[in-house]
């Protein structure tokens, strides 16, 4: 079996989207995973520091390549594939508002939307797990921060941090999240236990986004689930 798997700038789901996929490789024999990973996805998915995980589902075999967009010709030709019905599903997982809207409308400016109008093109089903699925709040988990409060100034973080992206500022310190690739190393160090991992907060989902998400139900061969656990019931395969 052969899948695409793409990833874009969204936070909320993104690890259970990496749990599935783990999953999927463990059981379902001679799967064979191509993964894109949008310029934001890029960016979170190091944040979240997951981006190491990508190399075991897509190990950069024929057809298991990780493509970044940022290294990819804006023709994204390898969506080419997807045209020619090369691949057996498409799954996007967590998909963004961002995403969705493009989606609905019909546009394909970028890697992940235009594999998603060429998967549609070529005939190939494509489950996609919008993180605005339903109006209402939803709970989801930063990545690193710093609590201030806790923070006591000592700078042992700064000296730690490989990428320099933790920064002082007049009075505090904040870890700019561009530059962190999540590797936990100034959590490790904070005697203070100032460094805060995936911090639950409450999200709105707009309105609009979940109207939107309600659009994308009506496209061709296009399957909304509504968390990525879902995938794995779609294969008849047990968490």
């Amino acid at each position: 079996m052969r899948i695409v798997w793409c990833i874009t700038g969204a936070g909320h789901l993104l690890r259970e989207s990496f749990d599935v996929m783990k999953k999927l490789k463990e059981e379902i024999e001679d799967l064979k995973v191509t993964t894109l990973v949008s310029r934001a996805g890029e960016e979170v998915v190091k944040m979240y520091g997951l981006f190491e995980e990508l190399k075991y589902i897509s190990n950069g075999n024929y057809y298991e390549e990780l493509i970044l967009e940022r290294e990819h010709p804006y023709s994204s030709p390898i969506t080419g594939r997807l045209s020619l019905g090369k691949y057996d599903f498409l799954i996007c997982s967590p998909t963004s508002g961002n995403t969705v809207a493009k989606v609905v409308n019909g546009i394909a400016d970028s890697l992940v939307t235009n594999a998603i109008a060429q998967a549609g093109k070529g005939f190939v089903k494509s489950l996609i797990v919008p993180v605005d699925y339903k109006e209402g709040i939803v709970i989801t988990k930063l990545p690193y921060s710093i609590d201030r409060k806790r923070c006591k100034l000592c700078l042992k973080c700064i000296k730690v941090c490989p990428n320099e992206a933790i920064i002082k500022r007049d009075n505090f310190v904040e870890i700019y999240l561009p530059k962190c690739v999540g590797c936990g190393n100034c959590k490790e160090i904070c005697q203070y236990n100032a460094i805060i991992e995936g911090k639950e907060i409450k999200m709105r989902v707009r309105k609009i986004d979940a109207e939107n998400t309600k659009k994308l139900k009506e496209l061709e061969d296009v399957i909304v689930l509504k968390h990525p656990y879902e995938i794995l019931d779609f294969f008849g395969i047990y968490k």
